[in-house]
């Protein structure tokens, strides 16, 4: 068994970045968690060894144009990464309505070092195949860094899921054929829309941070064996799918033993908990 990666975490309550309550306040309000408290390096390490989680990738969100805020900015989650840089896998986030945006991932990649890029067109309001990505997308080329992209659903407030649809982006997809992108949340509603478009382009990838049932046992199972069917993921989807909770939304170690103990091969799991996201990582 090789080392499990949890590649879709939010890092908003760690206390390393939350130095005062209106802080907290206000990310609590921008993620519609209202009862989130500010968790500590040990309370977090604790998580990820129960669970059997090797490492966190830690997701910031840049909305300065849209809300005129970041839920964590770049230079945080850098900090963060710093902490324990044996667990924690730092990405970056722009906004790509800000003038400055690709000179923000550029220093994000060069200066701060950040492993890739998350982007939530549902709630940074755009569309994945604008004109408008093209110079962001060229500069993960040139970095050889991956996207990760919200897709489908979202519990945020201020979301709409209009641009967040998976078939937005195919366009995407087609025309950066080396650029990797994963698809979050497994697309969901979508999820049959996101496995076609994993079967069609290699460089797709989606996470399993999709959780809409209080059971994630009774969910994975409704997900991924009843509406894809059996063997998608076992048989065609194993190199395409990574592991992810949507940590602090969703507790790890539920999600972590329910792919456990979902039936599929050894290799597959080997696959989905860890070795697919180095491949993603690069």
């Amino acid at each position: 068994m090789g080392e499990v990666i949890d590649i879709h975490t939010h890092p908003a309550f760690f206390e390393a970045i939350c130095p005062n309550e209106e802080l907290l306040e206000q990310r609590r309000q921008a993620l519609g968690l209202y009862k989130a408290g500010a968790t500590s390096l040990a309370h977090i390490h604790n998580q990820m060894q129960c669970a059997g989680i090797d490492r966190l990738a830690l997701l910031p969100l840049d909305l300065t144009t849209q809300e005129n805020q970041f839920i964590v900015s770049n230079e945080e989650i850098r900090q963060l990464a710093d902490l324990d840089p044996r667990r924690f896998i730092g990405f970056a986030s722009v906004d790509p309505y800000r003038p400055d945006a690709a000179d923000a991932l550029e220093h994000a990649f060069g200066n701060l070092g950040l492993a890739g890029l998350k982007l939530h067109p549902s709630r940074q309001n755009f569309s994945p195949s604008s004109s408008m990505l093209d110079p962001i997308y060229a500069i993960c080329l040139r970095y050889n860094k991956p996207i990760i992209f919200h897709a489908g659903m979202s519990l945020e407030p201020n979301t709409s899921m209009r641009y967040s649809n998976p078939l937005e982006f195919e366009p995407v997809a087609a025309r950066y054929p080396k650029l990797r992108i994963c698809l979050a949340h497994f697309g969901f509603p979508w999820v049959l829309e996101t496995a076609a478009l994993l079967l069609k382009y290699p460089n797709m990838y989606a996470d399993t941070s999709l959780l809409y049932f209080d059971s994630a046992r009774e969910f994975y199972d409704h997900v991924f064996k009843r509406i894809l069917g059996e063997y998608w993921i076992d048989r065609s989807l194993r190199h395409q799918v990574m592991f992810g909770s949507n940590n602090p939304r969703f507790e790890q170690i539920r999600m972590v033993e329910a792919l456990r103990n979902i039936g599929w091969r050894a290799g597959t799991l080997d696959l989905v908990l860890g070795q697919n996201a180095l491949e993603f990582l690069g």
